[in-house]
């Protein structure tokens, strides 16, 4: 999720958001597919987490009676994996599959197997999105688009007011952004939250290491696609291993039901949250509404997440998947989503309207969320992510569950080692 934003006029962008409009301009765009005068059409949608196409959906197709949109959601691996698996096979695959960016290098290498939004027109849309993100889903010979990007994933921590004054801990959010400027920091105040509460003060190690590798420089690969555990990578699994040594993580895995259920129950106090993280807790826990609150995270800045939705060449309905695209990133779209949802734009024009600028969250005490993660999105200066770079963060994150809870428990050394052989597998398979 996530993330997961050029310059938009806002006069421009409301003209450009009705239906009708977004349906003329790509009415007579090429391409196989377009079935929408013999009959109705469903267009099956892939992704996962909250995307906030829940209520989109309904608005949609009041509007577009001859379309039906099927939402099938997912385990965030398993639908990349999924993916990959019906490119090669060549059948099977959604009309519209989102991609996140930690898998976008990987795909946007199979170019051929996926329509070429520029050939759709989608060009007219570069100048409104912050360069990198276009740049994520484009070819390096420029020649092919592969995507349209959602949100982007500027981060901020997340915490539990009601647990934090419990345990003695400030409550006000420039206070508790205050208390750890660094990851030392950060780990020393969960170790007094842990002592004087005897709860958990993390829900998982690898969403420590994480964010602190979205903070480095350079993270797993170069931009030439060389490994390079020792930079960013070894920085972030030494402050996740800390983090695990100091007996701070619940160790729930992200995004399993044990995890959901440690948001109701409060097994943890505080999770990095990148902006999309605003759906999943509040639609997860929303009796826990009023007691979470934003506050910054150790080290400042950095990107975690950040999607695009992608439509597949072997699609049976080519031309309305890319309907719905173009309808879905107009600014009247992309607004309500973040309202919903969190999920802040790719579109930095939007952070400059008042529905954003001035958006406080209820559900997370008011928190200036506009103005919180638009500006850690202005400032993001993100990594360059290669084309293995989904599958060597998998292999690394079950290390450190493994450093956790499993057969390398206590070992962080030698958890290291085989963190840097695991990866060297996934960089060459």
């Amino acid at each position: 999720m996530r993330r997961s934003l050029t310059h938009w006029a806002r006069a421009a962008a409301v003209g450009a958001v009705s239906l009708v409009m977004v349906a003329a301009c790509s009415g007579n765009s090429g391409g196989g597919g377009d079935s929408r005068a013999g009959g109705p059409v469903t267009l099956k949608i892939n992704f996962w987490g909250d995307f906030g196409l829940d209520e989109l959906k309904t608005k949609y197709e009041d509007a577009n009676p001859n379309v039906k949109i099927s939402l099938n959601t997912g385990e965030y691996n398993a639908q990349h994996e999924d993916l990959q698996k019906k490119l090669v096979a060549g059948s099977g695959a959604p009309d519209i599959a989102a991609v996140d960016e930690g898998f976008v290098v990987q795909f946007r290498g199979q170019a051929d197997k996926f329509v070429n939004l520029l050939d759709k027109g989608a060009g007219t849309y570069e100048q409104k999105y912050l360069p990198w993100k276009w740049k994520q889903t484009l070819t390096p010979d420029g020649k092919a688009q592969i995507g349209l990007g959602t949100d982007v994933g500027g981060l901020a921590m997340c915490y539990r007011t009601d647990l934090f004054k419990a345990a003695g801990l400030p409550t006000a959010r420039d206070q508790v952004s205050a208390l750890w400027p660094t990851w030392d920091r950060f780990i020393e105040v969960g170790q007094q939250y842990t002592a004087r509460s005897g709860k958990k003060f993390i829900d998982s190690g690898t969403n420590v290491f994480n964010p602190v590798l979205g903070q480095q420089p350079v993270g797993f690969y170069d931009e030439s696609e060389t490994l390079k555990m020792d930079g960013g990578p070894k920085v972030a699994f030494d402050v996740a291993a800390r983090t695990i040594a100091a007996d701070l993580s619940a160790n729930l895995t992200a995004f399993s039901p044990e995890w959901n259920s440690g948001f109701v129950k409060g097994n943890f106090a505080v999770l990095a949250c990148p902006a999309w993280m605003q759906g999943h807790i509040k639609n997860t826990a929303p009796g826990t509404s009023g007691k979470w609150d934003v506050a910054a995270i150790p080290g400042g800045g950095g990107n975690w997440g950040g999607s695009f939705l992608t439509i597949p060449k072997q699609g049976r309905n080519v031309d309305e998947a890319y309907r719905f695209v173009e309808w879905l990133i107009q600014p009247e779209q992309q607004i309500e989503i973040f309202k919903k949802v969190g999920n802040l734009p790719s579109q930095p024009a939007l952070y400059q309207d008042p529905a954003i600028r001035d958006f406080t969250n209820p559900f997370f005490n008011d928190a200036p969320v506009g103005q919180i993660f638009s500006k850690t999105a202005e400032n993001l200066t993100p990594q360059y992510l290669g084309r293995r770079n989904g599958p060597t963060r998998v292999a690394v994150e079950n290390v450190l569950n493994r450093l956790a809870t499993g057969n390398l428990k206590g070992k962080p050394d030698q958890a290291w080692t085989e963190a840097v052989k695991e990866a060297e597998k996934a960089a060459k398979s």
